[in-house]
């Protein structure tokens, strides 16, 4: 069974696919594919490890026609994922039909990372309708808990489970989901800070976020990385969004965090730090270079939490 759409259609198609087994992973995900390469539309498996090499093993020589990329590298940051790998590759096709497998949540996905994963789904609606698209998003039935999988069902029009035809759903509504996680963000109690009102205190923002990232143990390619994300948070805020930009630091869970907070309202989610492809080039980088992401959008402002993944000092 393919969930492709007639070729004479041209729709968007984001069905959420419910699974548990790899078998019926396998055996419910290769037709799709083999469909869409018949086709010569374009087609990118981006899912798990273990998964993606149960795919490639079913597809045979087939696979060296498919886009395969292991998500819990490509997508450690979930609000990276639509711009990042998705557009991207949507774009590299053009003008061919594309479809994509995507899966961003996974057993073992953080407390932290997870609102980040409903927002990236709730706006590949909004990314991508009336375009020639399918994007197939398998959850694990078995391992995901019963929330997650409602959450699946509010960012999806329409369902698929094993052995069962494709139905649409009542429960659809994607910006209900992208505003329920929409989560306000706080600094921790013991976060240090500065505030960037100018180009020229850039320097003296990156040189504070440096000496806090060696005293949490950062090495010099973090460092790097944190100076980097820093410039862009900062610059983000004096060029487009109404500095100044406050910055605090922290560590939490394995993390060093760095948050910046200004004052400007985004009332459009594809227009504001969510990894979509609207979204500037400095947040652009920030996404590509953190391992996770955490935006929140409110009428006081816009906050948006940047994480390095680093060992905690003793």
């Amino acid at each position: 069974m393919s969930v492709l759409s007639d070729p004479d259609v041209d729709r968007f198609r984001h069905p959420a696919f419910f699974y548990d087994s790899l078998r019926a992973y396998v055996d419910c995900l290769v037709p799709s594919i083999i469909d869409a390469l018949d086709r010569r539309h374009g087609v990118l498996v981006a899912v798990p490890g273990p998964n993606l090499a149960a795919l490639r093993a079913a597809l045979g020589a087939s696979a060296g026609a498919v886009t395969l990329i292991d998500m819990t590298e490509v997508g450690r940051n979930p609000g990276g994922i639509l711009a990042g790998v998705l557009v991207r590759f949507v774009e590299a096709s053009a003008p061919h039909p594309v479809l994509m497998i995507g899966e961003p949540l996974w057993d073992g996905r953080t407390a932290l990372e997870y609102p980040a994963c409903v927002q990236y789904e709730a706006l590949i609606n909004l990314a991508f309708t009336g375009r020639d698209v399918t994007v197939i998003c398998p959850y694990d039935a078995h391992l995901l808990p019963a929330t997650h999988l409602d959450d699946a069902c509010t960012t999806h029009p329409v369902l698929w489970r094993h052995g069962e035809p494709e139905t649409g759903n009542a429960q659809f509504a994607p910006d209900d989901a992208w505003l329920r996680y929409n989560e306000p963000l706080h600094a921790a109690a013991d976060a240090v800070g500065c505030t960037v009102r100018t180009f020229a205190e850039l320097h003296r923002a990156r040189a504070f976020a440096a000496r806090y990232g060696q005293w949490f143990g950062c090495d010099d390619d973090q460092l790097v990385d944190l100076r980097l994300i820093v410039t862009e948070l900062a610059t983000d805020a004096l060029v487009h969004r109404a500095g100044p930009c406050r910055l605090t630091f922290w560590a939490v869970d394995g993390y060093l965090a760095c948050e910046a907070r200004d004052r400007a309202r985004v009332d459009d989610p594809l227009a504001g730090p969510h990894g979509s492809p609207q979204v500037p080039g400095g947040l652009m980088v920030v996404h590509a270079v953190a391992d996770l992401v955490r935006c929140h959008a409110g009428p006081e402002g816009a906050t948006i939490h940047a994480y390095l993944r680093v060992e905690e000092s003793d």
